[in-house]
C-alpha cells in the first residue's frame, strides 16, 4: 500500500491545485498511467469544487483528501470528507444526456461525469462528516513477451 499524506485544507478554489498537485505527484510516482490520472483528477477537482462552494454555505470550513494506492489488484482510492451539510451525491439523478443543453435542468453533470470516470463511489455520513470514498482501477502495464520481441 502507497499512502499519500493526508490533506486537511481551508476548501476553497485557492486551495485547489495544493490538492490536485498532491495527488496527480502520489499517482505519478506510483507509476499510475496519465488517462488514470487524468481521469482521478478531473473527479477530484469536481468533488473538491463541490465541497468548497457548497457544503458550508458560502461559511468558511475544510475538506480533508485522503489517497492510496494498493496493489494487488492496483486501485487508486480517494477518499473525501467534510463537515459541511450533509449530502449524498450519488444520490442525484443523472441527467438525461438525450435533451439539447437548453432543456437540460443545471447542474450534476460534473458529479455524472465523475460517476463515469471512477470504477467505485460509497457515500456515507458519519460523526458529522460527509465521507466520499471513490476508487479506480489501475491496469498493470502490458510489457512485450518474449514472443512479441524480434
Amino acid at each position: 500500500m502507497n499512502k499519500m499524506q493526508d490533506l486537511t485544507l481551508l476548501a476553497s478554489d485557492d486551495t485547489l491545485y495544493t490538492v490536485l498537485d498532491a495527488i496527480e505527484a502520489h499517482l505519478q510516482n506510483s507509476g499510475c498511467p496519465e488517462e488514470i490520472r487524468t481521469e482521478v483528477l478531473i473527479s477530484v477537482e469536481e468533488i473538491y469544487v463541490n465541497i468548497a462552494h457548497y457544503a458550508y454555505q458560502g461559511k468558511p470550513g475544510e475538506a480533508t483528501v485522503q489517497m492510496e494506492v494498493t496493489q494487488n489488484p492496483k486501485v487508486c482510492k480517494v477518499v473525501l470528507k467534510d463537515r459541511g451539510v450533509p449530502y449524498n451525491p450519488l444520490e442525484k439523478e443523472d441527467p438525461d444526456l438525450d435533451l439539447s443543453a437548453e432543456e437540460r435542468e443545471i447542474g450534476g453533470l460534473g458529479i455524472y461525469m465523475v460517476k463515469q470516470y471512477m470504477d467505485r463511489m460509497e457515500y456515507r455520513y458519519e460523526d458529522g462528516y460527509n465521507i466520499l470514498t471513490m476508487e479506480k482501477d489501475i491496469p498493470l502495464l502490458e510489457s512485450p513477451g518474449i514472443e512479441d520481441i524480434g
